[in-house]
């Protein structure tokens, strides 16, 4: 049984006590693949030091947080942008429209995603999307753009059955994690009605974990309580979770995005 976290800040300072146990244990319990999205300048170093340290197992994004946009927005795309030139990476992420923490800069969230979505057509590469509070904003970004090509994943997804559906209509993955085991978060309901071949698994580490460990630190290996809740709630076993769900990351972080060569020396 093989289970991939297609979501996972696996670099941040959270984990650097104990980030090598946190590995072998999400691994204990099947979790053999993460991907980790970027979330700019900043942590583009450690991120690529742990892809190095685990080359089979973790698989490096690039782009611009939305959380990341301030004023000196463009400075960070130039550097996404210098990095998509000098290597290949599995995915662009993690990119978006946050409305939840500030809304000061939407207008540049809004044009650092296009010129994020502009590169994943250029270099043939899925994008990962972050939509807190902007679903539907996204939706219709994407609806106007008309671009069958775009694929990726609408990460953290929480909406309903409509968006749900939407989302699926432009040819995107729902990334559904530890939301899905709160008890009022009602994406049991949204989930019985969507068929499993549309959803991928994450965790978000080190943020939202799922219950029993809602409030603490996240990590990998809490991505099996995600899947056994999915098959809880689709009535279906374990197995078919996982195989489904993997199958699904498999197509979409297809082998010719592995990264190549990565490099621990930022831009």
């Amino acid at each position: 049984m093989e289970l991939i976290d297609t979501h996972a800040h696996l670099y941040l300072p959270e984990f650097d006590e104990d980030r090598e146990d946190m590995i072998a244990r999400a691994m204990a319990v099947g979790v053999n693949r993460f991907y980790l999205p970027n979330v700019d300048s900043r942590t583009i170093d450690a991120m690529l030091q742990l892809e190095a340290a685990y080359p089979s197992h973790c698989f490096a994004m690039m782009g611009l947080h939305p959380c990341s946009v301030k004023d000196n927005w463009e400075e960070e795309l130039d550097i996404v942008k210098a990095w998509l030139e000098r290597r290949r990476f599995v995915a662009i992420g993690e990119i978006g429209i946050d409305l939840y923490w500030d809304t000061t800069h939407v207008a540049a969230q809004q044009q650092a995603f296009l010129r994020q979505v502009e590169w994943s057509l250029e270099y043939d590469l899925p994008i990962v999307i972050h939509s807190r509070e902007s679903t539907d904003m996204l939706i219709d970004i994407l609806r106007d753009l008309r671009e069958p090509r775009l694929k990726g994943i609408f990460h953290c997804f929480g909406g309903t059955v409509a968006q749900a559906e939407a989302i699926i209509e432009l040819g995107f993955l729902l990334g559904i994690g530890g939301v899905l085991t709160f008890k009022k978060s009602g994406l049991d309901a949204v989930l019985a009605q969507i068929d499993l071949q549309h959803l991928v698994l994450e965790t978000d580490s080190p943020y939202l974990a799922p219950a029993p460990h809602r409030g603490k630190r996240n990590e990998s290996a809490y991505l099996r309580l995600v899947a056994d809740k999915l098959a809880e709630v689709k009535q279906v076993p374990l197995e078919e979770i996982t195989s489904i769900t993997t199958g699904n990351a498999n197509k979409l972080f297809s082998p010719k995005g592995k990264a190549i060569e990565p490099s621990r020396q930022a831009i």
